[in-house]
C-alpha cells in the first residue's frame, strides 16, 4: 500500500457502506494503528467492556494473507481509542 492509499482509507469506517464511510454521530469508534488497516475506524457502538478487551480478527484482503486473511488488533493499555495491530492471521 503507498500513501495514496494509506489517505483513501484515513478517517474511514471499517465496514462502513461506500457511500457513506465516514463516522456517524451517536457512534463510539477506535482508531486502528498499524498494519493493514491504520487509519480505519472501528464501530463500537454496543460492544461491553470484556468485548473491547478481547480485541478483534478483521476480514481484510490487504493483509499478508490476501483475500480472506485477518488482521488481528488488541486495544492499546491506557489509550482507549485505539486498537493495535499485533498481525494477521490466514
Amino acid at each position: 500500500m503507498n500513501s495514496d492509499d494509506e489517505q483513501l482509507l484515513e478517517g474511514r469506517v471499517y465496514g462502513a457502506d461506500p457511500d457513506r464511510p465516514g463516522p456517524l454521530p451517536g457512534r463510539s469508534y477506535v482508531e486502528l494503528v498499524g498494519g493493514p488497516l491504520d487509519g480505519l475506524l472501528l464501530d463500537i457502538t454496543g460492544w461491553t467492556q470484556d468485548e473491547i478487551g478481547t480485541g478483534v480478527s478483521l476480514l481484510t484482503d490487504l493483509g499478508q494473507f490476501g483475500p480472506g486473511g485477518r488482521a488481528l488488533y488488541d486495544p492499546r493499555p491506557g489509550s482507549r481509542g485505539r486498537f493495535d495491530w499485533s498481525g494477521d492471521s490466514p
